[in-house]
């Protein structure tokens, strides 16, 4: 064989490993999603957005590995644990607390960074808000805390209401906090509250049908995943008992819901891909403080509220950040 022959095939026979190693090298990041592609479509993108800004693409640079429960919360330890044992750079654990512990408990060193409501201090996930500590970092919207303003404002549109329903469930670590806050908002406002349960979809119509009896003028709807993933069916009912309801997120809105107050869930999903990012790049979930939201977003359907023949005051429509005509 010729030198020169001889000396080209080792150089390819040398590249061809270098290759392999390389695209194995690519970082993989887990999406732990408790919904479905369908529902969680803008969310991700908004994920795939932050991811971006940090300089990482899917399929170019880094490669994302999707785990869908389907709404079965059931799922998601095992979800998690296929991840973990994918030996992934880090998870990102999309909505809920009890995703963000399991994604957290899946590995003792898997970066998490996670989207959800509740306190993550309260929960054992971080240490403190300012400096978490341990592998988990992300976006806590602390939601219970706007439970007096959603409750305001659902007496603001029905002034005459007297009762109002609380739909909640209660498998959700946070409930407890939810109708605390809730119920201290009703009785400063006189009214009583009236708590339904339910803990998966087909307990919908059975709770809407006991706040028919107990002649709930009004629906204040807890943040959790399963009432998120069923929106479209929770204001299909709430149409049908033409009973105002206010939800935690716009997405409600935009599937037809009266009004919700909160804050903006895609956004929190870019800012989980931006952590992502800074984790990929070296830094620490210890030292990435919690995101909390600064700002709330008001939307309200003028539609769905024409509907039920509730007139929206200029005031209220002048201060939303959207109005659905």
């Amino acid at each position: 064989m010729k030198r020169r022959g001889f000396i080209t095939l080792l150089s390819g026979a040398a590249l061809l490993p270098l290759a392999a190693r390389a695209q194995q090298a690519m970082p993989v990041v887990g999406f732990l999603g408790t919904g479905s592609p369908a529902e969680w479509t803008h969310f991700v993108e908004g994920f795939r957005q932050g991811l971006r800004e940090g300089g990482y693409e899917d399929g170019r640079n880094v490669a994302i590995e999707f785990r869908w429960a389907e709404g079965q919360g059931s799922r998601l330890p095992a979800l998690a644990a296929d991840l973990a044992g994918r030996r992934v750079s880090l998870i990102a654990s999309s909505a809920g607390i009890v995703a963000a512990r399991v994604a957290n408990a899946a590995s003792d060193n898997i970066p998490v960074v996670f989207v959800m409501g509740g306190d993550p201090v309260k929960f054992g996930l971080v240490t403190s808000l300012n400096r978490p500590g341990g592998h988990a970092t992300g976006v806590s919207f602390l939601l219970n805390v706007l439970a007096a303003k959603r409750v305001a404002l659902l007496r603001e549109l029905v002034p005459t209401a007297a009762t109002v329903g609380l739909l909640v469930n209660p498998d959700n670590p946070n409930a407890e906090a939810d109708v605390d806050a809730a119920q201290e908002a009703a009785r400063a406002l006189g009214q009583q509250a009236y708590v339904v349960h339910a803990r998966t979809a087909s307990d919908f119509d059975a709770a809407f049908a006991s706040l028919v009896q107990q002649r709930a003028a009004t629906l204040f709807v807890a943040s959790d995943v399963l009432f998120l993933n069923g929106r479209e069916r929770l204001v299909a009912l709430a149409a049908r008992h033409r009973l105002p309801a206010i939800y935690d997120r716009r997405e409600f809105v935009a599937a037809g819901g009266l009004i919700t107050y909160g804050t903006n869930f895609t956004d929190a999903h870019r800012q989980i891909g931006v952590y992502a990012g800074r984790i990929l790049k070296g830094e620490k979930p210890a030292d990435l403080p919690i995101v909390q939201p600064t700002k709330f977003e008001l939307s309200i359907n003028l539609k769905t509220a024409k509907a039920l023949g509730l007139p929206v005051s200029p005031t209220l429509l002048a201060t939303a950040d959207e109005v659905i005509e």
